[in-house]
Order: C-alpha cells, then sequence, then structure tokens
C-alpha cells in the first residue's frame, strides 16, 4: 500500500524520471501533486504495471493532481552534461512548472540538486513507497513512450515502437547495420565491443 505525504506539508510534489538506461530518445521526467484525499488501488511504481495499466492511469493523474508538468531533455544535452544531471535538470524543470509551486519535493532515488527555497527528501525506490513519485514515473513512462513511438516513424529500422530506444539486441543490430541517428546518445557505450562510437 502506497503512503501518501512523507511531510506534513500539504503541497508535496512527487518527482521520478524515465528512460535513463536508453541509447535514443530523451531523458523525461514528471512532477505531480497530489490532493491529500486522492486514492486510487491501482497506482503502483510504473515498472511494476503493464503498459495498458500505466495509460489507464495516465488521465486519472491529469484529471486529479492539484499539479502535474512533464520535461523532455534531449540526447544532446544528456550527452553535454552526463545522464545524472541530465535526470536531475529534467526532474528541476518539471517541478519549477508545477502551479501551484510545492512546498516540499520528494524524489525517487539517492540523487538531487537542491531547488532554492524548497526543501526536498531523496527516497530510494520511492516510485514504490508514495503516491505523488509513483504517479510521476506513471506520467514520465507514458509521456516519453509518446515521444517514442512518435520519433519510431521517422526511424522505424531501429524498432522504438518497441524497444523505446533501450539496449535490446535488435536495437544494437539496427546501430550496427545503419549507424546512428540525431535521438541516439553518443557519449553512451552503444555497442558492447565499442568504447566510444566515432560517427
Amino acid at each position: 500500500m502506497l503512503s501518501k505525504n512523507y511531510s506534513e506539508f500539504i503541497l508535496e510534489s512527487g518527482t521520478d524520471e524515465a528512460g535513463r538506461g536508453c541509447l535514443a530518445g530523451p531523458v523525461t521526467a514528471a512532477a505531480v501533486i497530489l490532493p491529500i484525499d486522492f486514492e486510487n488501488k491501482i497506482l503502483n511504481d510504473s515498472k511494476q504495471l503493464s503498459e495498458k495499466k500505466r495509460f489507464a492511469l495516465k488521465p486519472i493523474i491529469e484529471s486529479q493532481a492539484i499539479s502535474f508538468a512533464v520535461s523532455h531533455l534531449e540526447p544532446l544535452l544528456i550527452d553535454e552534461i552526463n545522464i545524472l544531471n541530465a535526470s536531475i535538470k529534467a526532474m528541476q524543470i518539471a517541478i519549477l512548472k508545477l502551479n501551484p509551486t510545492p512546498e516540499y519535493i520528494i524524489v525517487d532515488g539517492n540523487r538531487f540538486k537542491a531547488i532554492p527555497n524548497i526543501p526536498h527528501s531523496c527516497i530510494i525506490k520511492g516510485d514504490s513507497k508514495y503516491m505523488s513519485i509513483a504517479a510521476a514515473s506513471i506520467l514520465a513512462k507514458t509521456y516519453r513512450d509518446e515521444y517514442m513511438n512518435q520519433i519510431h516513424e521517422e526511424f522505424p529500422m531501429y524498432n522504438w515502437k518497441q524497444n523505446k530506444g533501450y539496449p535490446t539486441l535488435e536495437h544494437r543490430e539496427a546501430i550496427r547495420k545503419y549507424g546512428t541517428t540525431k535521438y541516439h546518445r553518443m557519449s553512451f557505450r552503444l555497442l558492447p565491443e565499442q568504447l566510444k562510437l566515432d560517427f
């Protein structure tokens, strides 16, 4: 059973990201402030739910949240500042888009950079402990999946519709065969036998 607020503040935002381990596409973050009386029996960490359940929960979260926001950070920036910094930045951008501004932030994981004047706590496996982080994990995942489905149309040979940019055997074989695209993260080890690809 997921807990409600971690702090004593009513306007507490949960935040999480999706796509950190991918070879292509953005890292996507979401931030959600849920009302204190929010209830949902299906809500859980997005990784524990089927795609169908995630997409069923998306409009429920959006319609019932006090506020929610999503941000995508592109591969070029991921390559420039590294994936950890990009994940944190994406979460910060999503939080700063929230209206009203949260009084407290709970972050999935163990790393975050403080936003001035808003206290925060990092919670390991927070997406399976707190409703607002679970809701953020679902929005981050569903928005990123939709993004990957769109860019799949542009480069169908990588089958992003299926693998969402993760390092599947099929995705790596397509990189080997067709090379890289503007959506690939060039700072990542795209092929196992190469430490770094120079394209």
